[in-house]
């Protein structure tokens, strides 16, 4: 068990895709990210928020929203909106729990973390 856990810890990159509004995928991610965070914690993680997965970092929106700024301010995982559903939502930088990131297109980004060598999981259930 010993040499598997140390295996996963040096190269331990993730991209999520989270496309969902379902609240039940939504509080996965934070569960996901605490119980890999607590095996592994050096860790890369990162999400990637897009098409009707937005509410999950919108402020005074998100249910997940004090879970999510402590997940970023201890640097445990990083959240990345895609800026095109952004745009066909309405929502404007200012309207996103602090510390999320905007990427121009959320899709390329994870195609992008798959080529360096990130594994992917599509948040779901």
């Amino acid at each position: 068990m010993v040499a598997f856990a140390g295996a996963q810890t040096p190269n331990y990159k993730v991209v999520f895709d989270m496309s969902s509004r379902d609240s039940v995928n939504q509080q996965a991610i934070v569960r996901e990210i605490g119980l890999i965070t607590g095996a592994s914690p050096d860790a890369k993680l990162e999400i990637v928020i897009y098409g009707q997965g937005m509410d999950l970092v919108v402020k005074d929106r998100s249910p997940q929203q004090s879970a999510i700024e402590k997940i970023i301010a201890d640097n445990k995982a990083s959240f990345k909106v895609c800026a095109m559903t952004m745009k066909r939502t309405n929502i404007d930088k200012s309207q996103l729990i602090p510390g999320v990131e905007v990427v121009p297109d959320g899709v390329y980004e994870i195609i992008s973390k798959q080529q360096q060598g990130w594994g992917y999981i599509k948040v779901g259930h």
